[in-house]
């Protein structure tokens, strides 16, 4: 018989219900057996049976003589009682050591459950004895831990936006579609992503930020104005870190359309690198480097001017997103990747 024209009856199981359990006194006290009681309830005689002896209590007659007597309510308590027990057992205290490990971790080095659950797992931590992100964030929710979902920014902020292409303004140089498609499976290391992070909306100093889209890397450099002479700067500062590397670790620089960067081809004057430039109002095609700018925010809110920030921070910040293990990374981290791949070029 063809599985698709089989006639078996599915099976469904359903708990008594109160009602059931008053219908069951009421037959018992009829007199009715078992298979009569089971064929009203619409049930196997053995569940029965089972209720019966769950509800049946011993009593005590003013004589002092003692029977055996089944009650609907007993057998509810019981049943309630014993179902309190079911399901999985939170492991806090089996995962004690992990999950004060976890906590300071979210609360201290504002990193997310899933980057310490990942990071944990990957370096055999805790004997193996951990607890996965999604049971995390219920014991989070359930109040068991001290964080609080403020204390994950991104929970909290998240929100999805529909894409969408602005036309009718001026490209500034090679667009994002000349882009060779291989650049896009983030299999090579090389390619950049660039924008600028402000402060008070108003002239004044910035940050200018670079992601690297494979090992997600990232510089920030604090410069003196968002204008194309302020990026010349900050570029020739990279270009004198890395020296004769610097084509060999910037293959090519992604960039949004703003003034600022009106003039990077210049700036880089390399014909080994090549500058692209993303569609107008479309930051989703600089999607790496705008969520390192979501982490710098963290530290860094809109409305508080860059020029008053110490460049300590600025350091910290910048080490702080290199060294925040990444699962996309299986959990190693920007600046050991970035490292393997510096390696390879010298």
């Amino acid at each position: 018989m063809a599985h698709t024209h089989d006639n078996t009856k599915k099976r469904t199981f359903s708990h008594l219900t109160p009602y059931d359990r008053g219908r069951i006194g009421a037959l018992r006290d009829e007199g009715k057996t078992l298979q009569a009681i089971a064929d009203v309830i619409g049930c196997h005689k053995s569940t029965i049976s089972r209720e019966l002896k769950r509800g049946t209590v011993t009593q005590r007659k003013s004589d002092l003589t003692e029977y055996t007597a089944y009650f609907p309510e007993t057998g509810q308590a019981v049943y309630e009682k014993n179902r309190s027990r079911c399901g999985a057992k939170y492991k806090l205290v089996k995962a004690a050591a992990f999950v004060h490990f976890a906590v300071k971790k979210m609360q201290q080095d504002h990193w997310s459950p899933d980057a310490v659950c990942g990071y944990a797992k990957v370096n055999h931590l805790f004997e193996g004895i951990v607890v996965c992100a999604k049971t995390l964030y219920h014991y989070i929710d359930l109040g068991l831990l001290p964080v609080k979902n403020i204390d994950l920014p991104l929970k909290v902020t998240r929100r999805t936006k529909n894409k969408r292409t602005r036309q009718h303004k001026k490209i500034l140089g090679a667009s994002i579609e000349e882009r060779p498609s291989y650049i896009d499976k983030r299999q090579e290391f090389g390619h950049w992503e660039i924008d600028t992070v402000l402060g008070q909306r108003k002239k004044g100093a910035a940050l200018l930020t670079l992601t690297e889209r494979k090992t997600r890397k990232e510089h920030m450099i604090k410069i003196e104005q968002k204008t194309a002479v302020s990026v010349h700067q900050a570029i020739q500062s990279l270009k004198d870190l890395y020296r004769e590397a610097f084509p060999s670790v910037f293959k090519t620089i992604t960039s949004d359309n703003g003034s600022e960067f009106s003039e990077l081809t210049q700036a880089i004057d390399s014909d080994d690198v090549t500058v692209y430039y993303t569609h107008p109002y479309t930051s989703s095609e600089r999607g790496t480097n705008e969520r390192h700018n979501g982490l710098i925010r963290r530290f860094i809110p809109k409305g508080k001017a860059i020029e008053d920030i110490d460049d300590t921070l600025i350091s910290y910040v910048e080490n702080w997103c290199n060294t925040l293990p990444r699962k996309i990374l299986g959990y190693q981290t920007p600046n050991e990747q970035f490292a393997e791949e510096i390696a390879k070029i010298a």
